[in-house]
């Protein structure tokens, strides 16, 4: 992967891991489906003046129902049913996982040796940051977390098998489309009270600032670089850096909320980094670079060892 690449997949997943902190400002007004509508709301208003992308409606219809409606209706509804906040982002992020698999099954992109090692790193790391939360686990809400986990995972399969002459920022903004209703037909089940005109009118700005944040840069953008990223590269190239963002999550949430981690979640975090170097260096190039300047180094020569003199 080229470095502009790897800075673009950093990017995309430093936002993500913003939401740990935009997501409790947008909760104080809104519930969880309610926030999903306004989100998807948000992110699908440029249809008005973005083409649709040269694809069919089946295919827009299948990546925002796997990328965007699926993987946040079935998280939210972990939620409902007990999965503990701080496992959610754990639960989530096994979608890398499940795209490399998914990726190795139906495109046959076999995952190299280095990858596969790479990915077991992170693995254990992220294990390590899910024995933090230190909570029980209804078999409910693990499912549901599955699934969510699983429909990221297709929908980014999904996007691998785009075209490469398709512009991912106009297909996110299309694929916006898709969530608002499930979102809101969820939100008439569960919510006590689902007005969303009510909410709106009742929250609080940072409430909107957060959701503006939500629809614009976790979704547009960031999807449309990881899109971007999925049609470029195989899978298991790109997946891991998903493992990224709850790194910058912990992290943003120390610096903005004062929560403080253990070294147990220290300890995941740098696991988690180790194996995205173990996936993303080039090794053997790495390793040939330096044997290749180890051999043009010149060799000093002692005094008086010289090539014998031709005179006399």
């Amino acid at each position: 992967m080229r470095p502009h690449d790897m800075a673009l997949a950093v990017l995309a997943n430093v936002i993500w891991g913003l939401t740990y902190v935009a997501y409790p400002f947008a909760l104080e007004s809104f519930t969880a489906s309610q926030m999903a509508v306004l989100r998807f709301l948000l992110a699908s208003l440029p249809v008005l003046f973005v083409p649709r992308p040269k694809l069919p409606w089946r295919s827009i219809l299948a990546i925002g129902a796997t990328l965007f409606t699926g993987q946040f209706l079935l998280l939210f509804l972990a939620l409902a049913a007990g999965l503990p906040p701080g496992l959610a982002s754990v639960t989530t992020q096994m979608h890398a996982f499940f795209a490399v698999l998914i990726a190795a099954v139906v495109l046959r992109e076999r995952p190299t040796p280095r990858q596969a090692v790479g990915l077991l790193v992170a693995f254990a790391g992220l294990m390590l940051i899910a024995l933090t939360v230190g909570a029980d686990l209804p078999p409910l809400a693990l499912g549901l977390a599955m699934l969510a986990a699983m429909s990221w995972a297709i929908g980014s399969i999904l996007l691998r098998q785009t075209p490469a002459g398709v512009a991912m920022v106009p297909l996110m903004i299309w694929c916006s489309l898709v969530p608002p209703i499930p979102a809101w037909l969820v939100s008439l089940a569960l919510d006590p009270d689902p007005s969303l005109i009510a909410a709106v009118a009742r929250s609080s700005a940072a409430s909107l600032v957060a959701v503006v944040f939500l629809a614009t840069l976790a979704t547009t953008v960031a999807f449309a670089i990881w899109g971007r990223l999925m049609q470029r590269y195989p899978s298991a190239a790109v997946a891991p850096f998903a493992l990224l963002s709850p790194c910058t999550g912990v992290v943003a949430v120390a610096l903005v909320f004062g929560e403080r981690f253990g070294p147990l979640r220290g300890a995941g975090m740098v696991l988690i980094l180790l194996g995205l170097v173990v996936v993303v260096v080039p090794w053997p190039a790495v390793a040939a670079r330096l044997r290749a300047g180890a051999g043009a180094v010149p060799l000093r020569r002692r005094p008086g060892c010289g090539p014998p003199s031709s005179r006399g």
